[in-house]
């Protein structure tokens, strides 16, 4: 997603779309470890949507 797509996106509904991202990365990591990873391009976008979450978060807690 693009950064202006999160910034739309209230807090409560920033948190839930981490956990999920977070969740997804955990079955790519166990596809990892299993050997058949069939997009391995997903870790990177996951921890980069991730991180932009988590950015958002931290502004927005400022911020109130």
């Amino acid at each position: 997603m693009k950064k202006q797509d999160f910034k739309s996106l209230s807090k409560d509904e920033l948190i839930q779309k981490d956990k999920t991202l977070k969740d997804e990365l955990f079955k790519l990591n166990q596809q990892r470890y299993a050997g058949r990873v069939e997009k391995p391009h997903m870790f990177g976008l996951v921890k980069r949507d991730i991180a932009r979450i988590q950015t958002l978060l931290g502004a927005k807690g400022k911020s109130l």
